[in-house]
């Protein structure tokens, strides 16, 4: 079965589905031995493999060693087009609907379509909505785009509603990695009751009752990153 319809049936199913979001920028391939049989020891259905920035040149070794310690599905989650490998299972086809810069509503996605039509990736178009977290995150500033207002759930509900309206598969609201405050518990509802793709929500999560409660309030996928990375006992 292939990975957006395994998705789209966990959700009918309401089957829960969580994601270690692994940074290349911050991992190397010597450290990623012990972290893979750390993810095997952990609830984790999926890898989502990328970052905002990536400077480097080992990607396609990591995905390659991740396919080989892991039998859970790796996909991208590309800032850009260099972050796509030809190795992973499938691609998050980022649009980010939350700013109005045109190079990440549609010219990185332009730029991407070479690389893609190379390669056997499973592509899954993917509304991203960055929503405001109490500082400046990454992506914000990577993107140079602000993020929504965290106090105006219909707002983000109706962005999201845009997105699967023009075709996106997934929605996904991001508070941006290492975020100080999560996404509201209220906005992830008032998104999921307007929506009927699956919802997406990480960032900002650091302990195992705020993915409960994510959950709860209506996320179909939870993505857990920083707070990982700090403690790979989390889910101990």
């Amino acid at each position: 079965m292939e990975i957006y319809q395994a998705i789209v049936q966990s959700k009918s199913q309401k089957q829960k589905r969580l994601a270690i979001l692994l940074d290349p920028d911050k991992l190397t391939v010597e450290c990623l031995s012990d972290l893979v049989t750390k993810i095997n020891q952990t609830p984790a259905t999926h890898i989502f493999v990328g970052g905002s920035s990536f400077e480097g040149t080992h990607l396609d070794e990591m995905i390659l060693l991740l396919k080989q310690k892991t039998s859970l599905p790796v996909l991208l989650f590309p800032g850009n087009p260099t972050q796509i490998s030809a190795q992973a299972d499938g691609v998050l086809f980022l649009q980010l609907l939350s700013g109005r810069n045109p190079e990440y509503l549609i010219e990185h996605q332009i730029n991407a379509v070479p690389i893609l039509e190379k390669n056997q990736l499973e592509i899954i178009s993917t509304g991203y909505i960055l929503i405001e977290s109490g500082s400046e995150t990454a992506v914000e500033r990577v993107s140079q785009t602000k993020p929504l207002d965290r106090n105006n759930a219909d707002y983000a509900a109706q962005t999201a509603k845009a997105g699967e309206f023009i075709g996106n598969k997934l929605i996904y609201l991001e508070a941006g990695s290492g975020a100080q405050k999560a996404v509201p518990l209220s906005m992830i509802t008032t998104v999921a009751q307007r929506i009927s793709v699956p919802l997406i929500v990480g960032g900002g999560i650091r302990s195992k009752k705020q993915i409960e409660d994510a959950y709860n309030a209506g996320a179909d996928l939870v993505v857990i990153g920083t707070a990982f990375e700090n403690d790979l006992n989390f889910f101990d």
